[in-house]
């Protein structure tokens, strides 16, 4: 399905009846990724999830992109549905996005519960090392861009990049790599402690993109908050222990809260 959101041509699926469940799905990737869990979740819910922009089909923004733009768009997509209240499902990026949407004082929907699957959110803390890598970038960039040097060697910056960045960051398009260093350097921690509604944390051990110690900070700071771990997993953990993590959704959404630890045991 495609709906226009703001002239941007938004890919999106619209599977099951009931109560709303929004998808959004980690940087880089895009909804056919999540197929598995979205059939789950469509037995007993409506289950929206979108491209965002710049992934999947969907066009990237005209402009790089900060994570409060691309709260902005979600929020414009869901008002369309004129949905009164939704629960949301996140993975790595996507949960910047519903960190951000959920600190804002008005809705036009209430979020019912969220399930934050090896979510991004908490800024790592940089070693020694990488700080003075970091700043010996910086330096670099600096010194590269003049103009002078710009002139003789106008890819320096951007081979420069190239080996210290990350694979999403190297292959990203222009927009889209200003987009992500717009969004990786934010720490969203403050704003845990303000998710009110029931919240279910799903991690993989072996994640080292978002390791298992962010999912305990968040754990500690979200007031309502339960952790699965699934061993031998990584970043994907949705997809590498894919009947786990099914189980622990389908007893989060589908019945009574006081059940659930006897499910995920």
């Amino acid at each position: 399905m495609v709906k226009k959101i703001d002239s941007i041509a938004v890919n999106y699926i619209d599977e099951g009846e009931g109560d709303i469940i929004l998808l959004l799905h980690g940087w880089g990737a895009n909804i056919t990724l999540y197929a598995g869990m979205i059939g789950v979740l469509a037995r007993h819910h409506r289950v929206i999830a979108l491209d965002m922009p710049g992934f999947g089909k969907t066009p990237e923004p005209p402009e790089p992109w900060c994570v409060d733009d691309y709260v902005n768009f979600v929020v414009r997509f869901m008002a369309s549905f004129r949905a009164s209240k939704i629960s949301i499902v996140v993975h790595s990026f996507g949960g910047r996005v519903f960190f951000k949407m959920n600190a804002r004082e008005r809705l036009p929907f209430a979020i019912e519960k969220v399930v934050l699957i090896d979510s991004a959110g908490i800024l790592p803390k940089k070693s020694f090392r990488q700080k003075v890598s970091l700043r010996c970038y910086k330096i670099g960039r600096a010194v590269m861009s003049t103009k002078v040097l710009h002139f003789l060697y106008p890819d320096a910056v951007e081979d420069m990049r190239r080996k210290r960045g990350s694979a999403d960051y190297n292959n990203a398009t222009p927009t889209m790599r200003a987009t992500l260093v717009k969004v990786v350097n934010e720490d969203l921690e403050p704003l845990m402690h303000l998710v009110k509604c029931p919240a279910l944390l799903i991690w993989g051990d072996r994640d080292t993109a978002t390791p298992l110690s962010d999912a305990k900070r968040m754990e500690e700071l979200i007031p309502d908050a339960g952790l699965v771990v699934c061993e031998g997993a990584g970043h994907f953990s949705f997809a590498e222990q894919a009947p786990k993590v099914h189980g622990a959704l389908e007893a989060f959404f589908n019945v009574s809260r006081e059940s659930v630890p006897e499910v995920l045991t």
